[in-house]
């Protein structure tokens, strides 16, 4: 039996290990209520690919079982834009535009998102604003979702694929534009970053909380 390249399962799968790391065969399939057999049958056709890769874990007594976890080519699977375009166009203004000139620029840039985006998510709460600001950074390539900090009074936003990670991982100052563009688009909260994907966590975390 073949296992369809478009099968939600497969995409599914995917998706549960950008967010989570590494799990096993039976813990997807638990998941995602499917067989254990017909989970591995999407892990092998994955592994085919160069999506994902299996590591041995001792689970307890018996034999280790595999952990599986996406590849960089799997991480590629997800949309990140026209990325050798701004590599290149970065690369270029690194070179020949005076020094600090880049950063300004970017910054200049991060005000200009945050108003755009002030203006979209419109009024409203703290978390009514979060949710509209999610669905709009999931429309530009972010896997992103939020969760509130049990017993505090702050959310958590995570990007657990970032549209321009490849270019963030040649010119980190672009994190810095995500930090202050977050900061600008909440400027009644204090913001700030939890996790990073650079630093081999399994996403850019920026916790919000109200001023």
């Amino acid at each position: 039996m073949s296992v369809s390249a478009q099968s939600p399962t497969r995409e599914a799968a995917l998706s549960l290990m950008l967010r989570q790391g590494e799990l096993t065969a039976a813990q997807l399939a638990e998941t995602l209520q499917v067989s254990v057999q017909v989970m591995r049958r999407h892990l092998r056709s994955l592994e085919d690919e160069g999506l994902v890769e299996a590591s041995p874990a001792s689970e307890g007594q018996g034999r280790p079982s595999n952990r599986w976890r996406l590849t960089s080519n799997g991480r590629g699977h997800f949309p990140n834009g026209s990325e050798h375009f701004a590599l290149g166009l970065l690369s270029s203004m690194t070179a020949n535009l005076p020094s600090g000139m880049v950063e300004e620029l970017l910054e200049r840039q991060a005000s200009d998102k945050a108003e755009d985006y002030r203006k979209h998510i419109g009024a409203g709460t703290v978390l009514e604003r979060l949710e509209r600001l999610v669905e709009l950074r999931r429309g530009e390539g972010y896997v992103a979702e939020f969760h509130a900090e049990p017993g505090q009074d702050s959310w958590v936003l995570s990007e657990f694929h970032c549209s321009v990670q490849s270019i963030a991982q040649q010119f980190p100052c672009v994190c810095d534009q995500e930090l202050e563009l977050i900061r600008q688009t909440f400027p009644d909260c204090k913001v700030d970053r939890v996790h990073w994907l650079l630093e081999g966590n399994q996403a850019c975390g920026f916790r919000l909380t109200p001023c």
